[in-house]
Order: structure tokens, then C-alpha cells, then sequence
């Protein structure tokens, strides 16, 4: 029964996102998509309670490269690429800050995590340039399937299979599966295996 709740829920949810969908790729097709992309994720992370969890991935299982039905969203979280992957049964705490990534089944991300779109996003080797034009290049960071982030952890590389990243850590080198990790720049202390 409680399933069948849940099915009607997400199809109810899905029909109040679908005008939101289609303002959305109307306003894509003016401007850039990200732009547009995360404006929506901006709007649609003000609303509360289970009403914005179910609007939220409604929307996100439209927009996004790919969002399952049976993940959580919580309030205050941005998404700022449309490249994005949830797999099924991951929970994102409030106040993230997601770019470009793949999030694989059953992830815990706490609050306030950033996972940012690679290393590389700003070039700062020309003096002569402001560090504003000088661009820069995004990755698809990867989060293993089953593995925690724990609150304000910063993540610029990849995250292996059940591993669990420290509070505040800061991830600049990718993590091998089974690993726990803890510290700025994010060290191994322990392996789960």
C-alpha cells in the first residue's frame, strides 16, 4: 500500500513539474541551458518539507542527464549542471552545492556538501588576464555507490564504492573503493575492507 502512495505521489508530483519542464527548455533554447537549469534548481530548493522533496525530483527527473524517483533532495540544495546522475535511493542533505557528477545507488550526502565540477573549473596561469576570463574546464566527478559524505565535505575528485568521506573533508585526489578519508587535502585512515 505504502508503495502504491508512492507511485500516485511521484505521478502527481511529475504532472505539477511537467509546466516548470516545459518553461524551462522553452527559456534553454534563448539562452544557455545550465543558466536556465540552475536557475530552476535555485527556485524549485526554496520549498520546504516533503512537498519540496517531491517537486524537487519531479523536476530533476525531467531536466537532469538522469534522477530516479526514490532519492531525496533536501531543502536549499543547487544543482548548477544539467549533466547530473542520481541513482536510486540516495539521500542529499539540505544546503549542497552539486555540479557536474554522477551520485551512484544508495549514497548518503550530508549537509552543506559541495561537489564541485572537477579541479579545473578556473585558470589562473595567465597574469596578464583577470582570472574571471580566463576560463577553465568542467569533469564529471563520480560518487561510488553506497558511500557517505559526511556535512561540509568539499569534493573535486572521485569517491570509490562504499567509502566514507570525514565532516569538512576536502577531496582533491580520487578515493579507492572502501576507503575512509578525513582532512584537508583528504588523507586515508582507514580502509572498510
Amino acid at each position: 500500500m505504502k508503495s502504491l502512495l508512492k507511485s500516485a505521489a511521484h505521478f502527481l508530483f511529475s504532472l505539477l513539474a511537467l509546466p516548470l519542464y516545459c518553461l524551462f527548455r522553452l527559456l534553454s533554447l534563448i539562452g544557455a541551458a545550465d543558466s536556465a537549469f540552475a536557475s530552476f534548481a535555485q527556485f524549485l530548493s526554496l520549498f520546504p518539507g516533503v512537498f519540496g522533496v517531491y517537486l524537487r525530483v519531479a523536476f530533476h527527473k525531467f531536466a537532469m542527464t538522469h534522477c530516479d524517483n526514490d532519492v531525496v533532495i533536501g531543502f536549499g540544495t543547487l544543482f548548477s549542471q544539467q549533466d547530473t546522475h542520481i541513482h536510486s535511493g540516495t539521500y542529499i542533505g539540505p544546503q549542497c552545492n552539486i555540479g557536474k557528477c554522477t551520485i551512484n545507488k544508495n549514497c548518503l550526502i550530508g549537509s552543506g556538501v559541495h561537489i564541485l565540477s572537477g579541479k579545473g573549473q578556473h585558470n589562473f596561469d595567465d597574469i596578464n588576464t583577470p582570472l574571471k576570463d580566463q576560463g577553465g574546464q568542467f569533469e564529471k566527478v563520480t560518487i561510488g555507490e553506497d558511500s557517505w559524505l559526511g556535512n561540509g565535505a568539499l569534493i573535486m575528485a572521485n569517491v570509490g564504492k562504499k567509502c566514507v568521506v570525514a565532516a569538512g573533508s576536502i577531496v582533491v585526489k580520487d578515493i579507492p573503493d572502501y576507503a575512509i578519508v578525513a582532512g584537508n587535502p583528504a588523507k586515508i585512515i582507514k580502509m572498510r575492507k
